[in-house]
């Protein structure tokens, strides 16, 4: 826009134009001047007669004149609908919650009455207890009184004849029985009582009417209220004494469990006494301690004994009470499979003759690889009789479950090659069956070869005391070809009747109770546990401890290697849902929750960590002396004897024989010729037996065992030095007798206090000699008054090992501070005579 000048204008529109100055400033000072035009707005006059229509159309839609532009009568009728229907809606919503409202204040305000209600009727049941009990004492001491005048009035009138004076004569009592003096004194209280309730209380401390605001505010009615509890004790409290009841409760004795050392909160709570009440006890007993301070079990005893309830002493052992070991009833026991185990020398098919069963009863599509990953199975024999098979690695698993107390197998198979007979592996695995006490069943394998000889087997063995049924024993015995298949059918049902003869029977319906197989750590599965369930049944989602280790049971894979939901006894199943890895021989239990089994797990765990670092854990000659002197039932001394040649093995079983008296003897529980294997040294762990090696070694990886299972091996090259060292042991056996040595005498000249040591005697030796490991006796007056240890030796300022006659020097007594001078103190030395056996 531009005027006429030709400056350049702002226009703004509507209405004619109106011009002006307007001085614009920009930087650096430069200004400007514009020319402003404005104009007024247009006014938009309606048609003659439209307004009027719409509006006669439709009074509600308003004047079209004051409508915003664009908008028509249809949408605004719309909007109009759209706004009363919002309206009704909130006057619905507003009447519904102001009907809620009333509804819940009319509830509240029932509810409110009915408590006040209910709190009035007990204040008055309870008012008119008090009322009854004090109008009973009344009437009581009414009469009394009433008793007493009575005599007083009767002396007066036996009196008053004597001295010739007239006695005057007794008012009549009322009716009821109570003097007339009653009445005065009876309106007396009911002015009192009405004096009490003007004031809002009754006499025993209740509150009557109701409680103004300007009375809360004030404090008239005693500033803080009782609270509600308090006067529900205060009403048992009045109830109890218009009854008659004891007002004292009775103490409630209570069994506490008590462990080697209790916090004294703890103490207080598991006594439900106050820890300040606990505190000042101990106080009293003259120990300064706080709630957060430990005590040991004999002070706590002492507190426990005191407030009058009952000491259960507990250890950290007691967790494991947790596994029931419940007897099962006979009723309860149902037939369970045998559990075989299949040993003998490994060159004798052993392993073929577990082939040659599982290919003949096993169908072929489950005879993959599962069964040798979980080290059992079970097969079918032609009667139906199910049968478990372990396939243990050798005798050393064996030996290791027997070790941890785990008795898995029911029937052990020896087998036997027909060609080679007896080995001296085959002799150890009779030995191992012999310890285990288990029945043999013998399998003579290798029939089919032209030199097989299986009467040369049968006579081999007896000389290790196996007599087979064909030599009119009682040991079974089979001629098996694992590679023909001869005679596996015979030796199934061999094991099916000697399974019968034992009568095999579990309780199938408890907590599942089992063996470690085997365990390995899977890479993509965890921990798993091959386990041999012997009791109960075991299940999915079941919570277990199984040696140091716990877990949950998260899948069971049967030995077809299918899933499973549960696994009963005698039946191989692997475990996955273990946090580590067991060992072979551990004893899984189910347990009820995972902080049971996580508690138990933990003290294993600590109680395998204090054994391995025990020095002399193992199970040397001089441990087993004493420990057949703390275990007065051990008569018997266990060894294993390996020598260079057969003779010398039995010249010293011989010779071990004849060791021994009616109370102790030696038990040579295996003897063989060749080096110490790895395989002794697992019988001897598991029997706590030492190794005796006459002109022989133990290889590395038996000296390596050894060493990690804390097994004594000893060698010895002459006869005679084996024989006295066992004769030794044995001798240990015998009870010692214990003689006393006096060594000498001091006597106390002065006594001394001593920071950091307490009480020191200055002593001169008179004679013989003082010993800082010797005993002592304080002797007083000739009285033996104190017999202990020494605590310190000192000769001037130097501790020392001893001081000879003549010579000054200080003693302190261990736990012992009274001493005095001229005391005498008696130095002496014991000394065991062994008892030896002739």
């Amino acid at each position: 826009m531009s005027d006429n000048d030709g400056k350049k204008t702002l226009g703004v529109h509507g209405g004619g134009p109106r011009a002006g100055n307007v001085k614009q400033s920009f930087s650096h000072g430069r200004t400007k001047n514009v020319v402003v035009e404005t104009k007024r707005k247009r006014v938009v006059v309606p048609k003659p007669g439209a307004g009027k229509t719409g509006m006669m159309s439709n009074p509600a839609l308003g004047d079209p004149s004051k409508r915003p532009a664009g908008i028509s009568d249809a949408e605004m009728e719309r909007r109009l609908r759209a706004l009363q229907a919002a309206k009704a809606r909130e006057a619905d919503e507003a009447a519904a919650r102001i009907a809620d409202e009333k509804a819940r204040e009319e509830d509240r305000k029932r509810r409110r009455e009915e408590m006040e209600a209910k709190e009035r009727e007990e204040r008055e049941r309870v008012a008119a207890l008090a009322a009854k009990a004090e109008e009973e004492a009344r009437k009581a001491k009414d009469l009394e009184d009433a008793a007493k005048r009575a005599a007083v009035d009767a002396a007066t009138q036996a009196a008053a004849p004597a001295e010739g004076t007239a006695a005057p004569r007794a008012r009549p009592a009322p009716s009821g029985g109570a003097p007339s003096s009653t009445q005065p004194r009876k309106k007396e209280r009911e002015a009192e009582a009405q004096d009490r309730r003007g004031k809002g209380r009754v006499d025993d401390g209740r509150r009557v009417g109701k409680l103004t605001l300007n009375q809360a505010l004030s404090g008239g009615e005693g500033g803080r209220q009782k609270s509600m509890a308090a006067m529900k004790r205060k009403q048992e409290r009045a109830r109890q004494k218009a009854m008659g009841g004891a007002m004292d409760r009775e103490k409630v004795v209570r069994d506490v469990q008590l462990p080697p050392t209790i916090v004294v909160s703890e103490l207080a709570n598991r006594m439900a006494e106050r820890v300040g009440a606990v505190v000042k006890a101990l106080m009293q007993s003259g120990m300064m301690v706080t709630q957060n301070e430990t005590i040991d079990a004999d002070t706590a005893e002492l507190i426990i004994e005191e407030f009058g309830h009952k000491v259960v002493r507990v250890s950290d052992a007691d967790v494991e009470d947790v596994i029931q070991h419940i007897e099962d009833k006979p009723e309860e026991l149902l037939p369970r499979p045998p559990v075989i185990t299949i040993m003998g020398h490994v060159d004798h098919g052993k392993t073929s003759l577990l082939d040659a069963i599982r290919h003949a009863k096993v169908v072929a599509g489950e005879a993959g690889g599962i069964t040798q990953h979980i080290g059992a199975y079970q097969v079918k024999a032609d009667n139906g009789a199910l049968l478990t098979f372990l396939d243990t690695p050798g005798h050393a698993a064996f030996t290791s479950m027997r070790a941890r107390g785990a008795h898995v197998t029911d029937i052990v198979v020896l087998v036997v090659a027909a060609d080679d007979a007896v080995m001296p592996q085959t002799i150890e695995a009779i030995h191992h069956a012999k310890a285990a006490n288990v029945p043999m069943i013998v399998a003579i394998n290798k029939v089919d070869k032209p030199e097989a000889n299986p009467t040369k087997v049968r006579t081999d063995l007896l000389q290790h005391e196996v007599v087979v049924e064909e030599m009119s024993g009682d040991v079974q015995d089979v001629e098996v070809s694992a590679k023909t298949g001869k005679g596996l059918d015979q030796l199934l049902e061999a094991i099916a009747l000697q399974a019968e003869i034992l009568e095999l029977k579990a309780n199938p319906d408890r907590n599942a109770e089992g063996a470690v197989i085997e365990a390995q750590l899977d890479v993509g599965r965890g921990p798993v546990a091959t386990v041999l369930v012997q009791k109960g049944t075991l299940r999915q989602g079941d919570i277990f401890v199984v040696g140091e280790q716990w877990g949950k049971v998260r899948a069971l894979i049967d030995d077809k290697g299918d899933r499973v939901k549960e696994a009963g006894p005698s039946v191989p199943v692997e475990v996955l849902g273990l946090n580590g890895t067991p060992e072979a021989g551990d004893v899984l239990n189910v347990v009820e929750t995972e902080a049971q089994a996580r508690e138990i797990a933990d003290y294993r765990a600590d109680m395998s960590k204090e054994k391995r670092a025990a020095a002399g854990a193992a199970t040397t000659l001089e441990q087993l002396m004493a420990k057949a002197k703390a275990d007065e039932t051990v008569d018997e001394l266990p060894i294993l004897v390996k020598a260079d040649v057969q003779g010398s093995a039995e010249a010293i079983v011989q010779a071990m024989d004849k060791i021994g008296n009616d109370e102790v003897r030696v038990r040579v529980l295996h003897s063989g010729v060749g080096a110490i294997t790895e395989t002794d040294v697992g019988l001897a762990e598991a029997s706590g037996a030492p190794i005796m090696g006459f002109n022989v070694r133990a290889n590395a990886s038996a000296r390596n065992t050894a060493n990690q299972k804390g097994v004594e091996i000893r060698y010895y090259s002459v006869i005679y030095d084996l024989v006295d060292d066992v004769k030794a042991a044995a001798s240990g056996l015998l009870s010692n007798e214990i003689r006393e040595k006096f060594i000498g005498y001091a006597t106390i000249k002065e006594v001394f206090k001593v920071t950091g040591i307490g009480k020191v005697a200055g002593c001169i030796v008179t004679e013989g000699v003082a010993r800082r490991s010797a005993g002592v006796r304080l002797l007083r007056d000739d009285v033996v008054i104190h017999e202990g240890t020494l605590k310190t030796l000192k000769r001037f300022k130097d501790e020392v090992k001893e001081v000879t006659s003549g010579q000054e020097c200080g003693m302190a007594f261990e736990n012992y501070d009274d001493i005095r001078p001229a005391d005498v103190i008696e130095i002496f030395e014991r000394e065991e005579v062994v008892r030896k056996l002739d």
